[in-house]
C-alpha cells in the first residue's frame, strides 16, 4: 500500500518536527525466541545471541536511513522478545540471570537502546520458569544496562494473582536497593501489569506475545508538544471542538507513523504490526501531556478537572488515530509517566499532583503509575499495595494499567531523582503512613469480575 501526502500535511508534518518535537519515539523489532530454548543453557545462550544480531543487526542503521530519508526523528531503535519465562522455561535462577546477560551483549552489538521481554505472565499462576525469572530480576536489572522487564499479574478474565502482586512488591524494592548508588534505576526498568498487550513496542514493558509472528515490526509515535500547541492556539474552542481539533492532530502524527512503520517493514523485510499511537513525554519542555491539560484551561495539572481533560484527549487521541491506520495497537493513548515529563513534575513540586491524584486519572489514560519516585523507606507491602490497586482498576475497566515506581534509597518526599536521558529525573512522592501489610498478605487470587463472563 502506497500511503500518499498533500503538499500541505507535508509543510505541517515539517513545522511539527522542527518546532513542536514531534518524531517517532521507538521502532522495535519483535523476535520470537520459542526456537531458541534448549536444555543446555550454552546452547540457548548463542541461539538466543544468533537471532536477535542476525534478526536485528541491521535495525539501527535502518531507522537511520529512514530518518535522514524523510526528515523524521527516530529516536529510539529497540527489540522486544518473547517472554523468557515461556522461551526459558526448565532454566533456574542464575540461567535467568545469564539470559539476561546474553540479551544485553546481543542490545549492545547491535546498538539498540532496549530489549524487552525478561518477562513473565502469572495472572493464573506460577509455573517453575516464572518463579526462576522473577526471583532473578533484581540481580539481572542491576548487572545489565539494557535489559527491561515487565511481569504480567493480573487480567479481566483471569483476575489478579495477589501471590505474585506480594512477591513483585519485594522485587521492586531490591531491584532499587541494588542500585541505590544510581537512583534505583533498576527498578526504572521493570514494569509490573494487568492486561499486558502482547505487542506493545514501548519500553519498559515490551515484550514478544506467543501469537505474534517471527519477527514483526511495531513503531510507537509521539507527540504531545503538537498537541499542545494546537489546544493553546484555540483558547475558545468548546469540548466538542476541542476533541475534533485533537482527532485531527492524530490523525496526522498517526499517518506519519505508519509511513515510517511501512518503510523499516520493507527495508528489513519484516512484517509490519501496529502502530502504537501514544503521547509518550519527554523531560524536554514543550513535549508535555500536562501542558496539553493545563492548555485546556487547568492552572496546573492535579487539581479537579484534570481527570476530565485526560478522558477527553485519551479517547481523541484514539480516534484519530483509528481513522489513520487500520493497525493501531500497543498501548496507544496519553502516558503520563512522571519523571519523563516536564510538567507533571512541576505539578508534584508544587504539590498539585498527588500519587492519589495519579491513581485517579489511571482510570482514563493509557497506562498506569509510571516513573514515579518513592521514598527509600517504603516498605514492599505498600509497593504490593500500590500494584493491586493499579491492577484493580484495569482489571475492573477491561484496559491496561501498569505501575513502575522507584523506591529511591536514601530520600525522603521533596528529594529529588536523575535517570537523565528519555527517563529524566522527579522529585519523591510520599505514601500514605498506614500499613497495608495483613491485606497483600492475604495471598490466593482476586477472582475476576462479572464482566469477565462475557462468552
Amino acid at each position: 500500500m502506497t500511503i500518499t501526502f498533500a503538499r500541505e500535511e507535508i509543510q505541517q508534518t515539517i513545522n511539527m518536527i522542527h518546532k513542536e518535537n514531534l518524531d517517532i519515539r521507538t521502532i522495535t523489532m519483535g523476535i520470537s525466541l520459542l526456537d531458541c530454548s534448549s536444555d543446555d543453557i550454552g546452547k540457548m545462550e548463542k541461539k538466543i545471541y544468533d537471532k536477535i544480531t542476525k534478526n536485528a543487526g541491521r535495525l539501527v542503521e535502518v531507522g537511520e536511513q529512514i530518518s535522514a530519508r524523510y526528515g523524521i526523528p527516530i529516536i529510539n531503535k529497540r527489540v522486544s522478545v518473547t517472554p523468557i519465562a515461556i522461551a526459558a522455561a526448565q532454566m533456574n535462577v542464575d540461567e535467568m540471570v545469564r539470559i539476561a546477560k546474553t540479551l544485553n551483549r546481543a542490545a549492545r552489538e547491535i546498538g539498540i537502546n532496549f530489549v524487552g521481554g525478561f518477562s513473565a505472565l502469572v495472572q493464573k499462576g506460577f509455573t517453575s520458569g516464572d518463579l526462576a525469572l522473577i526471583d532473578a530480576i533484581p540481580q539481572a536489572l542491576s548487572e545489565t544496562e539494557f535489559v527491561c522487564s515487565s511481569v504480567n499479574i493480573g487480567t479481566t478474565k483471569a483476575g489478579i494473582n495477589m501471590d505474585a502482586v506480594l512477591k513483585m512488591g519485594n522485587v521492586i524494592l531490591k531491584s532499587a536497593q541494588l542500585t541505590a548508588d544510581n537512583d534505583g534505576i533498576a527498578a526504572a526498568k521493570l514494569v509490573v501489569f494487568c492486561n499486558a498487550p502482547e505487542d506493545n513496542p514501548f519500553m519498559a514493558g515490551a515484550f514478544h506475545g506467543v501469537g505474534e509472528p517471527d519477527t514483526v515490526i511495531n513503531v510507537g509515535v509521539s507527540g504531545p508538544g503538537v498537541v499542545a500547541k494546537v489546544v493553546k492556539k484555540y483558547p475558545e474552542a468548546d469540548f466538542s471542538e476541542l476533541s475534533n481539533l485533537i482527532k485531527q492532530t492524530a490523525f496526522k502524527i498517526t499517518r506519519m507513523g505508519e509511513l515510517i512503520a511501512r518503510a523499516a517493514s520493507k527495508a528489513l523485510d519484516v512484517p509490519f504490526g501496529i502502530i502504537d499511537l501514544s503521547l509518550a513525554p519527554t523531560p524536554a519542555i514543550g513535549d508535555s501531556v500536562a501542558e496539553i491539560l493545563e492548555n485546556m484551561g487547568l492552572e496546573r495539572c492535579g487539581t479537579h478537572g484534570t481527570t476530565a481533560a485526560l478522558a477527553l484527549l485519551n479517547d481523541a487521541v484514539k480516534k484519530g488515530g483509528a481513522m489513520a491506520s487500520s493497525h493501531v495497537g500497543g498501548l496507544s493513548g496519553a502516558f503520563i509517566p512522571v519523571s519523563e515529563d516536564a510538567g507533571m513534575v512541576r505539578a508534584v513540586e508544587e504539590g498539585a499532583l498527588t500519587l492519589d491524584k495519579l491513581e485517579a486519572m489511571t482510570c482514563v489514560c493509557s497506562v498506569g503509575l509510571d516513573m514515579i519516585a518513592l521514598p527509600g523507606d517504603v516498605s514492599a507491602e505498600t509497593v504490593s499495595a500500590i500494584i493491586a490497586d493499579e491492577a484493580a482498576i484495569g482489571m475492573i475497566n477491561k484496559k491496561t494499567t501498569a505501575v513502575r515506581v522507584i523506591p529511591a534509597i536514601g530520600k525522603k518526599a521533596g528529594d529529588r531523582v536523575e535517570f537523565g536521558g528519555l527517563l529524566g529525573g522527579a522529585p519523591v512522592i510520599a505514601v500514605h503512613p498506614y500499613s497495608s501489610k495483613l491485606f497483600v498478605h492475604r495471598g490466593g487470587r482476586i477472582p475476576a469480575p462479572i464482566i469477565s463472563l462475557t462468552n
